[in-house]
């Protein structure tokens, strides 16, 4: 779908607009993104408006000029409306995505983005979660040989490993473009003798993120990461009570955090709506 000159001005930035932008974008970025990701929305949500139109056939006598404009103009203000305040998700997925990305590489504890209701509802086409479910397929018989070695349910590694992979959109790469096959975001230590992968990553110290690069551990398979996954959560003391917790999503989540196995303050809130997601694609 291409842009056309008319389609721009729908955009209904004017001069005052695009300076309070680039004035937004000087003095608080985060605010500039999400008004230029709403201001995307809302011409998405114009052209789709105007495709529709076209594709329905106008005869008689309200095919004419002035009905088109009067039309258009009606779309235009449709598609002010529906963006405005919390929109129909586009403009907040646009904005979690933008983010969370890196120029320096991939980051492999950002946020997975889950499917906005209201997007999938207004654009079915705009959003295709066919992904997450070949996600889970994919991992589901090597979380169940994990659990067996755990006792830990199945889905709950799985949803921990879609939140850390981005449900393996943003699987954290080797030097050489090849995949590290570390779903799980597991740092090379002192004590790990296998391949390494160094990227760009988000850290938390004392609340406050920070990006740093970090050393991860690099596996042959993913058999190979459940494997040393499982290993991890059952060897070290400190991950007692995330073995305890059973098909609690939430005490999992919680014991995880408490553990020190993430830094981020809001890894088991995260966490906890990523396995809902995964239960309801398994």
């Amino acid at each position: 779908m291409s842009i056309s000159a008319n389609d721009a001005g729908n955009l209904a930035l004017g001069t005052q607009s695009l300076e309070k932008l680039r004035l937004q974008a000087k003095q608080s970025p985060d605010q500039a993104l999400k008004g230029a990701a709403q201001q995307f929305e809302q011409v998405f949500l114009n052209m789709m408006l105007k495709s529709m139109r076209e594709a329905t056939p106008q005869e008689g006598m309200f095919d004419n000029e002035q009905t088109k404009m009067f039309t258009g103009m009606l779309d235009q203000q449709l598609a002010q409306s529906m963006s405005s305040g919390q929109g129909v998700g586009l403009a907040a997925v646009m904005v979690r995505q933008l983010q969370h990305s890196s120029m320096a590489g991939v980051d492999p504890k950002a946020d997975a983005v889950a499917p906005s209701p209201a997007l999938k509802n207004a654009i079915p086409s705009a959003y295709n979660e066919n992904f997450q479910q070949d996600f889970v397929k994919k991992l589901m018989p090597h979380a169940e040989k994990a659990s067996s070695a755990t006792g830990i349910p199945a889905h709950l590694m799985v949803g921990q490993a879609a939140l850390e992979s981005g449900w393996g959109r943003r699987e954290i790469k080797m030097p050489d473009g090849t995949n590290s096959h570390n779903l799980f975001g597991i740092k090379a230590g002192a004590s790990w003798n296998g391949k390494v992968a160094e990227v760009m990553t988000t850290e938390y110290h004392n609340g406050v993120a920070n990006k740093q690069v970090e050393k991860f551990r690099a596996y042959d398979s993913y058999a190979d990461a459940f494997k040393d996954y499982a290993g991890t959560l059952s060897s070290n003391p400190r991950y007692a009570e995330v073995l305890k917790q059973g098909d609690n999503a939430q005490g999992f989540a919680t014991a995880l955090q408490k553990a020190g196995y993430a830094t981020d303050p809001h890894y088991a809130d995260k966490l906890n709506k990523v396995i809902n997601s995964v239960n309801t694609l398994a």
